[in-house]
């Protein structure tokens, strides 16, 4: 007869104060909502777009990996770094000003996104990926309602819901444009194992080249005031537009 062992096991008793486990704990919760935002799992319809990817491919210019993941680099620093990011940095701390958020300074911001999408299918996309962040928002306890209501009423893009998602937990700025651009990354490197195609192993080299690169881009995006903000990619706009009339399609963008 086998008989329960009857020996206690000791738990370690910490020695943090309560305050430096609550503030750890609010550290680990900001951390998990941040790993939450850039997953491909959550629910806004990230995985759908290419960018321009695919209407890259359809033309045979980018058929391999290396161009595959030289393009997406070359497009984290040249639009990425220089619009999104930046945006989304200034975003999260206007969020984060007089109790609602400096809504004046963050109607701006969005507006600044609309007005330099160059195709239809782009400002469709962060049109799209905005409203259904915020519905997310709106499911959960992180941005206040009042916030959630601002932000419906701008009818925001999708850096601007990120920022107030991201300005919702104790994370600092940096660490929200790192979960940004990976969640971006990520997406980006799926829309390439599709569209070029790929096998799994290319697509995590992809990656691994993007993450890469991610902290100097945010490094970058971080410096830029309003006036070193920026939208100049005429190959993407040339390449969206042609995906707009595209035959066959796997993106919608």
């Amino acid at each position: 007869m086998i008989t329960p062992m009857t020996t206690a096991t000791t738990i370690p008793t910490s020695t943090e104060s309560p305050q430096a486990r609550s503030a750890r704990a609010g550290q680990d919760a900001s951390l998990m909502q941040l790993m939450w935002l850039a997953s491909p799992a959550l629910p806004i319809g990230g995985f759908s777009y290419s960018e321009g990817l695919e209407a890259l491919v359809n033309h045979k210019e980018s058929a391999t990996e290396h161009i595959a993941s030289e393009w997406l680099v070359d497009q984290l620093h040249l639009t990425l770094a220089r619009g999104d990011l930046a945006v989304v940095a200034q975003a999260i701390e206007a969020w984060r000003k007089n109790d609602g958020g400096d809504l004046a300074r963050l109607s701006k911001l969005n507006a600044w996104v609309l007005q330099t999408r160059e195709s239809s299918e782009f400002r469709a996309q962060t049109e799209q990926m905005g409203r259904s962040l915020l519905e997310w928002l709106r499911n959960h306890t992180t941005a206040t309602p009042t916030q959630i209501e601002a932000c419906a009423q701008m009818q925001p893009t999708y850096p601007l819901a990120f920022a107030l998602a991201a300005s919702s937990t104790q994370a600092d700025v940096r660490d929200g444009l790192l979960a940004f651009a990976f969640g971006w990354a990520e997406n980006m490197t799926q829309a390439a194992i599709k569209s070029v195609p790929l096998g799994q192993s290319a697509g995590q080299r992809i990656l691994s080249a993007l993450t890469a690169e991610i902290p100097a881009a945010i490094d970058y995006a971080m410096a830029l005031n309003d006036d070193g903000r920026q939208a100049f990619a005429p190959m993407l706009a040339i390449l969206s537009a042609r995906h707009e009339v595209q035959y066959s399609r796997l993106f919608r963008s």
